[in-house]
């Protein structure tokens, strides 16, 4: 709530500053619930650019949720499809690293416990995005710019982001989407993003891979040596 808080303060100071209008910018940070999304269609909204073109930057920007939704799909199928709508809505990237990091290893999928859990995280992440992004917004006109608060921001989300990296795939997948981000900073759009997410997620899973197919040969002798055992025993 911390690192998410801090963003949305930064997003609403950013929605006003850029001359969007309180009401535009209230109405912006309640329908969209996207930072990156907003921060991505702000400057083309006030270039004039053409609507098409400010949504498929936007949906450019959360095709990453696309991903994360096909991974909690195991855990909400069995809910309606207006449920999960209103789930969809609510989630947000810390949400999705947190509730994977907790079940992604659970042998039940779609329990109870598990959409409590979610909306425990989800339902207070919520309500502090949208009391801190109203603050900015109504605040932001005193805000200067030497307060350098996106950076604040970015520091709030690293300090939940590293204490997660606990295996060796996911620090390869830190690694490889750090390197695409940084490569892809200058590509329009925000696509270094996109590129970064994929990046993530390509090297975490060809490196979770490699790990089993290293310890598969491990495992083989000691099979080979019950199949044997269990063989002296038979005859």
């Amino acid at each position: 709530m911390v690192a998410t808080s801090v963003w949305a303060l930064v997003t609403g100071i950013a929605l006003v500053k850029s001359g969007l209008t309180v009401g535009m910018s209230v109405l912006m940070t309640v329908l969209v619930y996207a930072g990156s999304a907003q921060l991505t269609a702000l400057p083309l909204i006030v270039s004039g650019a053409p609507l098409w073109l400010v949504f498929a930057a936007a949906c450019v920007v959360n095709i990453r949720f696309v991903i994360f939704g096909a991974a909690l799909h195991p855990y909400f199928r069995g809910y309606s499809r207006r449920r999960r709508l209103i789930l969809g809505y609510l989630s947000g990237d810390i949400v999705f690293v947190l509730f994977m990091q907790r079940y992604a290893d659970a042998r039940e999928k779609g329990s109870r416990d598990q959409l409590w859990y979610f909306i425990g995280v989800i339902v207070p992440g919520w309500l502090s995005w949208q009391a801190c992004s109203l603050l900015g917004i109504y605040m932001g006109a005193g805000v200067p710019a030497s307060w350098s608060l996106d950076y604040a921001a970015i520091l709030a989300l690293l300090a939940i982001i590293i204490p997660l990296i606990t295996t060796r795939p996911m620090a390869i997948s830190l690694c490889a989407a750090a390197i695409a981000a940084w490569f892809g900073q200058g590509l329009p759009l925000r696509l270094g993003l996109v590129a970064a997410v994929i990046a993530g997620v390509a090297a975490g899973v060809a490196a979770e891979r490699h790990d089993r197919n290293r310890n598969r040969p491990r495992e083989r002798p000691r099979l080979r040596r019950r199949i044997a055992a269990l063989l002296r025993r038979l005859g």
